[in-house]
């Protein structure tokens, strides 16, 4: 009976920066979130701002400032999260200039990962039920 020992983890290839699945000016793709944000933009934010993980109440903070540093973290971290293309300049200057536009793009940008990784979301469930297995 051979045994076979892994030394190393196989290396994964560093994906490449991609880009939003939607453009900026794109509203018409979701129109029951556009009439929301347009209607109650702080509460829309709020929920954008939930689905991202952070504290629901976060957008309101935009409002006391002339940059707005919610809408410039969220997506921040919306592109660091899916590796999307920009820069900390282009996520100000969309936070301050497309302020509404910005955070339906986040939002269409939240839906659409979620709808491509629930399969791979069933993998995932798959693989970390075997976490504490032992694999030999």
């Amino acid at each position: 009976m051979s045994r076979h020992v892994i030394l190393d983890q196989p290396k994964s290839r560093p994906e490449e920066a991609g880009e939003w699945s939607t453009g900026l000016c794109e509203c018409y793709k979701d129109v029951g979130d556009c009439c929301l944000a347009c209607c109650c933009l702080p509460v829309f934010t709020c929920q954008v701002s939930r689905s991202v993980g952070a504290f629901p109440c976060l957008p309101l903070l935009d409002w006391i400032s002339c940059v707005p540093p919610a809408s410039v973290a969220m997506r921040a971290s919306v592109r660091e999260r899916y590796n999307i293309q920009g820069s900390a300049w282009s996520d100000c200057v969309y936070g301050c200039c497309c302020y509404r536009l910005s955070w339906l793009q986040i939002s269409r940008e939240l839906k659409r990962r979620a709808s491509s990784s629930s399969s791979s979301s069933r993998r995932y469930t798959a693989l970390t039920s075997l976490q504490g297995a032992h694999l030999v």
